[in-house]
């Protein structure tokens, strides 16, 4: 059980290292092209995944603050519950935990999420992303994957 919230702290920790990193060496809106398909911005996300509810006025950040608080609770608890066999669970639920606490720090310090990472082409950009969405998107993907495992081992599961 330790070893996932140790992985949780190292994802966390990462996190707010490399936002630390990019504030201190970007200007807002500042874009530093890597290649041609890839660049380091500094853009600030008051909203949830994809900029949801950017614009709504300020109290989207308490509702996701709030959001964060419990869902972060839950994974706690769920990694609690984690069998010692049960790897790919405990790294699932600590890759969501470390990733949930990385931008609910910036939410709760700062107003707003520090994104930068940005994958283009021409003018169309994918929205920019950080490590903790990063380490969302790893666990969510693990946690699809255990579904549909467990689906595969319970035929017409989907049709009771």
């Amino acid at each position: 059980m330790s070893r996932w919230y140790g992985l949780s702290a190292a994802v966390l920790f990462l996190d707010r290292l490399s936002k630390h990193y990019i504030s201190d060496n970007l200007s807002l809106g500042d874009e530093l092209v890597i290649w041609p398909m890839f660049s380091i911005v500094r853009w600030h996300n008051n909203g949830a995944a994809f900029s949801f509810l950017s614009d709504a006025g300020g109290w989207q950040t308490w509702v996701f603050i709030l959001l964060g608080w419990g869902f972060s609770a839950y994974i706690v608890w769920e990694i609690y519950r984690v069998k010692s066999h049960e790897r790919l669970l405990g790294f699932t639920y600590a890759m969501i935990l470390g990733g949930a606490l990385g931008n609910l720090w910036g939410r709760m310090t700062e107003g707003y999420v520090v994104d930068f990472i940005l994958v283009h082409y021409l003018e169309h950009n994918f929205p920019a992303f950080n490590l903790a969405d990063s380490a969302i998107f790893l666990g969510a993907c693990g946690w699809l994957y255990l579904i549909a495992a467990d689906l595969k081992d319970k035929p017409g599961a989907l049709h009771e």
